[in-house]
């Protein structure tokens, strides 16, 4: 492929480490001028594109540019925005390629979740179809940690280890007012098919009356009797109960406990707070006082406390991504491989992108305790990789000093405005 430019778009709910994989793009393209121009943000994610709304990242220093790998939040703008099947809406497809051939852009970098993956791969089809060379490479992000054929997700070792120090910090404090205030403690967590997240709770302790006394997974249909049972065993055995629940919590009927009744923008229930109809339960059968939170998105801006692991696999993703994209290679994802747990070991490999669009990786049922409560052993060491180490960012006046880009718009080259 002849000297190209390069877009790059962030996609869906952003973390604490999406900035760390824009900068080994960017980076990692940045020495290979020989094959790749510039490298264009998409303003806003895909919108950048459908609207012609680019940034030109070559107006950035160096200096600016590696600072992403500290800084959380997404540096362009993100959206929630899913494009329909090829069939459905081949407009707002065709409307990509145009925008990619008025820039010259050979390589399309989508760095997000399932379906960004397959948005990526229907852009890959397209361009084959109308005869547009353009390299598709999809680059993983999901705190939720349920893309399929990767070991783990970037984005989720960090909200994992946000949400074990919480468990842990809250529990200290209940704990230490439960005789005459607090007695139950309820954490709501992000994950609204799968319970990796509140999984992470799990990690704050081994023994029968450690915290979390319960958690509460989307993959087990919440059993209102069993439930204050285990609540009340851990009151009357320690004094307190601290609860992690997952919003995409689930009755035996499959209806979530917290349905909102709207959607949101990908067509998925809007959630409401699980949290507190957890905890009025406790109130109302138990009698006990009660305290709730939702983590919501301190737990995926979270940078101060990311792992380490994290932030080096969000950017090895990236790098990777360039590197595969300038071997040639097109319609696929760079995946996280587990080489061994003790000790820790990873590496890169890749996958098609059609084994990975549309689809969630639940947790495996044996990760689940038998009462359904807790996390196993072999759960536990799947997890505990993944929070170690810390990656602070630097720090001024007692507060991160994170970046914030100039984000300098590239000209348009088309006359016609597209209608989102």
């Amino acid at each position: 492929m002849a000297r190209m430019n390069a877009f790059y778009a962030q996609s869906g709910g952003v973390t604490a480490v999406i900035n760390a994989s824009a900068c080994a793009v960017i980076e990692t393209a940045r020495k290979h001028k020989d094959k790749i121009g510039k490298v264009y943000a998409g303003r806003n994610g895909i919108l950048g594109a459908l609207t012609e709304d680019l940034i030109d990242t070559s107006k950035e220093t160096a200096a600016a540019i590696a600072a992403l790998r500290h800084t959380p939040g997404g540096a362009f703008g993100s959206a929630r925005y899913k494009l329909k099947g090829l069939d459905d809406n081949k407009a707002q497809y065709e409307r990509l390629i145009e925008v990619f051939r008025a820039h010259d852009i050979g390589y399309f970098f989508y760095n997000g979740g399932g379906d960004s993956m397959d948005t990526a791969h229907k852009v890959s089809q397209l361009g084959r179809r109308l005869g547009y060379p353009i390299a598709c490479v999809g680059v993983p992000k999901t705190v939720d940690n349920d893309l399929a054929v990767t070991d783990n997700c970037p984005g989720f070792g960090s909200v994992a280890k946000y949400v074990a120090v919480s468990t842990l910090e809250a529990a200290l404090d209940v704990e230490s007012m439960a005789k005459t205030s607090t007695r139950v403690f309820v954490l709501e967590v992000m994950g609204r098919h799968a319970g990796w997240i509140a999984a992470a709770g799990g990690l704050a302790g081994e023994k029968k009356f450690d915290p979390p006394h319960a958690i509460i997974f989307p993959e087990v249909a919440f059993d209102e009797a069993k439930f204050l049972a285990r609540v009340k065993e851990a009151v009357e055995g320690c004094g307190y109960c601290v609860v992690v629940v997952s919003e995409g919590a689930r009755d035996k009927h499959g209806k979530f406990l917290s349905d909102a009744g709207s959607r949101d923008a990908f067509g998925h229930v809007q959630l409401g707070g699980v949290a507190p109809v957890v905890a009025n339960l406790t109130k109302a059968r138990l009698g006990y006082k009660y305290h709730w939170a939702v983590a919501d998105y301190l737990q995926r801006s979270a940078r101060h406390i990311a792992s380490k692991v994290d932030v080096e696999q969000a950017y090895a993703v990236g790098k990777a991504a360039v590197e595969f994209a300038l071997k040639g290679h097109n319609a696929i994802m760079p995946v996280i491989v587990r080489q061994s747990d003790r000790p820790y070991r990873w590496g890169i490999g890749m996958t098609e992108l059609k084994h990975v669009a549309n689809r969630e990786k639940m947790m495996p049922r044996r990760y689940i305790s038998r009462d359904g409560f807790g996390i196993t052993a072999e759960c536990r060491r799947y997890l505990e990789p993944l929070i170690r180490g810390e990656d602070y960012p630097p720090y001024q006046k007692g507060l991160p000093a994170y970046v914030r880009l100039k984000n300098t718009a590239v000209d348009k080259k088309l006359s016609a405005e597209f209608v989102l």
